[in-house]
């Protein structure tokens, strides 16, 4: 039994405009624009002290918050698990998702973790329970690198996203991006000012620990470095170096990240490099900075002198300490009061940037790894130390198989 023909069109044709509409629905579903947020069910765990040594290994580069939670990077999430020294990745203690967006960059001050997404859009989070603090529009992301499986790129070196102090505690957001920086107030994304102008000759290279915005601007054809002041982005000092030529690169030196809050800059004309150490107004020549490989730790600069690891007053050159035991190392990262070393060996060395003297030694390789690896990009925060363990014969251009040494490659540490 059947409709008769003349009935049978217009059944036909609402069945199909009904499937028409579901399938609609469901793509709207899928693709429209979407945020998801999972904030925690339960309290984070309390700050503890963990034992020295390797924690465990990760497949993807940690932010340790509060040294209470991690919070890992996604193309398109946020999320963090707890407790921070947990030996393994586990089920997420909080989320936060948004679609189609993909996210730029992530930044962590305190409790707050910022989070930047390729649409320019700026969302701030409680790192502790997960939820929204605030939301604001910023300036769209433009060079952002591709990012590899650990997103060590996203949570360790962010593009364009720093935050400098200001007066009465409060911190300043600094976001740059397609038509120039701008500032925000970190505690409720509030606007404070914004500067528009021809990105083809401004480069913003972050912040600095005395409260200002630093950029290179060479749009009058000579290269001038601009120090803004954070709170109202207005010049402060335009400065060149004595006797610079036309043009020259700056680099920025002894960052707390590497764009936030740093302490010196080094210029370099082609003729060798030259360092400074910045504060409140114009920068100070600092010629223990001049090598490449020299970092600044607060006033000292630490670096290799023919396979002697140094520390010397920055402005004035003087050695303040030596270690000729450690052989050959690189300067993985520091932070206040820390400074930390990876020997041949594969051994992380903790010494106090003051004085040289050793704080913790440990062989930096869990289990039974072995030590047939190259360090990549390193991280550290408030006592723990994190680090990409690459292929010996790693290049830039392999893929993810041919780059990391095997599905886990980064390797967290307390210290």
């Amino acid at each position: 039994m059947g409709f008769p023909e003349g009935r049978r069109r217009p059944v036909v044709a609402v069945a199909t405009l009904l499937t028409l509409a579901v399938v609609v629905g469901i793509g709207y579903r899928v693709l429209a624009p979407a945020e998801v947020s999972t904030p925690a069910r339960g309290a984070p765990p309390a700050a503890g002290t963990p034992a020295i040594g390797v924690v465990g290994r990760l497949p993807v580069a940690p932010l340790v918050v509060a040294g209470r939670l991690r919070v890992y990077a996604a193309e398109r999430q946020l999320y963090a698990d707890q407790p921070a020294d947990g030996r393994n990745r586990v089920t997420p203690f909080w989320s936060y998702r948004r679609w189609p967006a993909s996210l730029d960059g992530v930044l962590a001050t305190g409790t707050t973790v910022l989070s930047r997404w390729s649409d320019g859009k700026l969302v701030a989070l409680d790192a502790l329970t997960g939820r929204v603090a605030w939301r604001a529009d910023g300036p769209t992301p433009v060079d952002a690198p591709p990012a590899r499986r650990t997103g060590a790129a996203t949570v360790w070196d962010p593009r364009g996203i720093s935050v400098t102090p200001a007066p009465a505690g409060r911190t300043v957001l600094v976001v740059s991006g397609s038509g120039g920086p701008r500032g925000y107030d970190l505690a409720d994304g509030r606007p404070l000012w914004r500067v528009d102008g021809d990105r083809d000759c401004r480069t913003d290279l972050g912040t600095t620990a005395a409260g200002q915005v630093f950029s290179v601007d060479s749009c009058d054809g000579r290269t001038a470095v601009e120090f803004r002041d954070g709170v109202t982005g207005t010049v402060a000092t335009r400065w060149r170096p004595p006797d610079a030529p036309a043009r020259f690169t700056v680099t920025p030196v002894g960052c707390l990240t590497p764009r936030s809050q740093c302490r010196g800059l080094r210029t370099d004309d082609g003729s060798g490099g030259r360092g400074w150490q910045v504060g409140p107004g114009a920068p100070m020549a600092a010629p223990a900075l001049d090598a490449a490989d020299t970092t600044l730790v607060g006033e000292l600069a630490v670096g290799d002198d023919g396979g002697v690891l140094k520390g010397w007053e920055a402005r004035s050159g003087k050695e303040r300490w030596q270690r000729g035991d450690l052989g050959p190392v690189r300067v993985l990262a520091t932070e206040a009061g820390r400074l930390y070393v990876l020997t041949e060996r594969r051994e992380l060395i903790t010494l106090d940037p003051v004085t040289g003297a050793q704080r913790s030694r440990f062989p930096m390789t869990p289990g039974r790894d072995g030590i047939g690896w190259k360090p990549g990009r390193a991280y550290a925060a408030g006592g723990y130390v994190a680090v990409e363990r690459l292929r010996e014969r790693a290049d830039p251009d392999d893929d993810d198989q041919a780059y990391f040494l095997m599905a886990e490659p980064v390797v967290l540490a307390a210290t």
